[in-house]
């Protein structure tokens, strides 16, 4: 089982002292005996141990910034939710596919921010515009957020802030199965959980420094069984050799250890493989073994948003995506409802 992360090097911002929880993460840290550095500002993080890109790279990524989130104009997040809510930036985990190898460029290390009520104040400002519609909040745009909640708590603060508005939900998704601490969280089921899931060949070569299938549905149960309205997101959805019995069996596992209550309230995000060229030239730089097919001569190309193409898989691999995977969700949870496929 994957450990919780702990980060190996933290730098905390000045302004980060002067909310609360930047104070309380200082002492948490000296007290686990990390290193603390000060940095006038997240864009200052430099010198990082290690001898070379490669070995910086994974000093990074073990690397926590404590500090105040400036920019409170929330970026939408479609189709998962109508905003993306900042509570963290970057990942501990090694995923050699992620999209945050390019929008985190030079700086994959990790940022947590102290700030939380000026984001909930954000947030509220957000929710009046769109009243008496429900306004829903994604919490994992830019990290995994769960990875690091558990020394943070600031995501359990966000689900019980959630839980007491009025038109606000918050959804966030998790490969990660450190979920103890937000089961009592009192989210008043206006919080979808959800985990990200893969079959066995995509976690094994592709998603290392993160929590394995089995841990993962092992966690989503619990979450269930706390109530929360579940969701689970395929992704990438990867074509190797055996994926059409690889995501079967997956599902399978899925269905045989739910409980039957978590079944009739249950979401899919369906999303295949793609990849851009800037994503293309860092994954070769950062993961130089990795098994990941990334031929253009394969793919379809499709025009994306800010007018940055990615490569996806071919109209007809699409089809059979939707018709192997699709099916088989509608077989084995009738209940559910697959919200989209992209």
């Amino acid at each position: 089982m994957v450990k919780p992360f702990v980060p190996q090097l933290v730098y905390i911002e000045p302004r980060a002292l002067e909310y609360p929880l930047g104070v309380k993460l200082r002492d948490k840290f000296k007290d686990m005996g990390v290193e603390i550095r000060e940095t006038t500002s997240h864009n200052q993080v430099r010198n990082l141990p290690g001898d070379n890109d490669f070995q910086k790279y994974r000093t990074a990524k073990s690397t926590l910034v404590v500090g105040v989130r400036k920019t409170l104009k929330f970026d939408t997040s479609k189709p998962s939710a109508e905003y993306a809510i900042p509570f963290a930036t970057g990942c501990m985990g090694h995923c050699h596919y992620c999209y945050l190898q390019t929008t985190m460029g030079s700086k994959p290390y990790i940022r947590t921010y102290v700030n939380t009520e000026e984001i909930f104040d954000a947030a509220e400002q957000y929710m009046k515009e769109r009243a008496p519609e429900e306004t829903r909040f994604e919490a994992s745009c830019t990290s995994d957020i769960v990875g690091i909640d558990h020394l943070t708590h600031t995501l359990k603060h966000a689900i019980e802030y959630f839980g007491r508005s009025e038109h606000g939900q918050l959804r966030f998704v998790t490969k990660f199965a450190h979920v103890d601490h937000l089961l009592d969280a009192d989210h008043k089921g206006r919080t979808r959980f959800r985990f990200s899931i893969n079959d066995d060949y995509v976690i094994k070569y592709f998603e290392p420094g993160t929590s394995r299938l089995k841990d993962r549905i092992e966690a989503a149960v619990k979450v269930a069984e706390a109530g929360y309205p579940l969701g689970f997101i395929v992704a990438p959805i990867y074509l190797h050799e055996g994926w059409q019995q690889g995501y079967p069996e997956m599902l399978e596992h899925l269905e045989a250890a739910l409980p039957a209550h978590a079944k009739k309230n249950l979401t899919f995000e369906l999303i295949q493989h793609r990849f851009t060229k800037p994503a293309k030239r860092v994954i070769q730089k950062n993961y130089p073994m990795s098994k990941l097919e990334l031929d253009e001569n394969k793919r379809k190309y499709k025009w994306g948003r800010y007018g940055i193409g990615k490569y996806v898989y071919q109209n007809e691999e699409q089809e059979e995506i939707k018709d192997v995977i699709g099916s088989t969700i509608y077989k084995m949870f009738p209940q559910s409802r697959i919200e989209y496929f992209t």
